[in-house]
């Protein structure tokens, strides 16, 4: 019989395959060009978020004041730009942009396992961990080495969990992002994160660089009730 520790390894494996792709996904990307991230500008505050239409402005918590906006560039590009904007009285206020990365395959408004496509959505930022030591986060972090990507996968994937966010898609709130449980079922996917990037898509979490994951983790506060916005932009307009 096995033992728990093996238990959660093993559970813990599934996740991060889950995450971070097959072994097709783990090619050396060594030599790929990776987008540099645009410098932040300066932005007034807008009555909405822009680019983001009834549909999915219609699901953002009235509670939340932070959101994390991902704009895909297309359906079928796993190339996005992430923003971070904040809610001040009836006013959104562009904080920061950058350059990240999707799904491999693009988008989906019905994600299933194995799809390679990040789900369109809006859904809450409730848990935090990874490999490295806690850096300064406001959102609760595991810290746990069982976060640490296959030494099986191409270098260049070997740092992608060092730090993750759980996008709550099929998980349970509250929980380590490496927690199993997918309450609508193992085919609707799960183990959807905001991690650290490797230079090219995902299998469905969105990816940016090291620097990028450490200011959310310093900046989304749970008394925010930050969320996700995520999607291609003409699912983001809808």
């Amino acid at each position: 019989m096995r033992g728990a520790g093996t238990v959660v390894v093993a559970a813990a494996l599934v996740l991060l395959a889950g995450c971070a792709g097959g072994a097709d996904e783990h090619r050396d990307t060594s030599r790929q060009t990776v987008r540099q991230p645009p410098r932040a500008t300066q932005a007034a505050a807008t009555q909405q978020i822009p680019g983001v239409g009834p549909a999915l402005r219609s699901r953002i918590p009235a509670g939340s004041r932070q959101v994390v906006a991902v704009y895909g560039d297309d359906a079928r590009s796993a190339d996005s730009t992430i923003v971070l904007y904040t809610r001040q009285g009836d006013l959104w206020k562009r904080e920061r942009s950058w350059s990240g990365h999707n799904g491999k395959r693009g988008w989906t408004t019905d994600h299933h396992e194995g799809d390679k496509k990040s789900p369109v959505g809006v859904f809450t930022l409730s848990d935090a961990g990874g490999v490295l030591a806690e850096p300064e986060s406001r959102l609760p972090y595991h810290h746990s080495s069982a976060f640490t990507a296959p030494r099986s996968w191409s270098r260049s994937h070997w740092h992608d969990f060092d730090l993750v966010i759980a996008i709550d898609y099929n998980r349970v709130k509250g929980t380590s992002p490496l927690d199993p449980t997918r309450p609508q079922g193992q085919s609707k996917g799960g183990g959807i994160w905001l991690h650290m990037d490797h230079g090219s898509g995902t299998s469905a979490c969105v990816s940016q660089s090291k620097a990028d994951m450490e200011y959310l983790l310093r900046t989304l506060d749970p008394a925010l009730h930050p969320v996700v916005v995520m999607g291609d932009r003409a699912h983001l307009k809808a």
